[in-house]
């Protein structure tokens, strides 16, 4: 699942889950803030990282 310039929407969702869940499980309530900025800085890191390997490969 992907929108735009394939920013990876589902891995975002994913570490969104898993950081509320782990913050719900160790401390019994989730901070929805912080694991949303926590998954589009993820996200936005997967996506700069798949766009540079892209443009490694195309020089190659």
């Amino acid at each position: 699942m992907a929108a735009g310039h394939d920013f990876p929407i589902s891995e975002t969702i994913g570490i969104f889950l898993g950081v509320t869940g782990v913050d719900w499980l160790a401390d019994g309530y989730a901070e929805p803030l912080k694991a949303v900025a926590l998954a589009l800085a993820a996200g936005t890191a997967i996506f700069l990282g798949r766009e540079w390997m892209k443009k490694r490969r195309r020089k190659d």
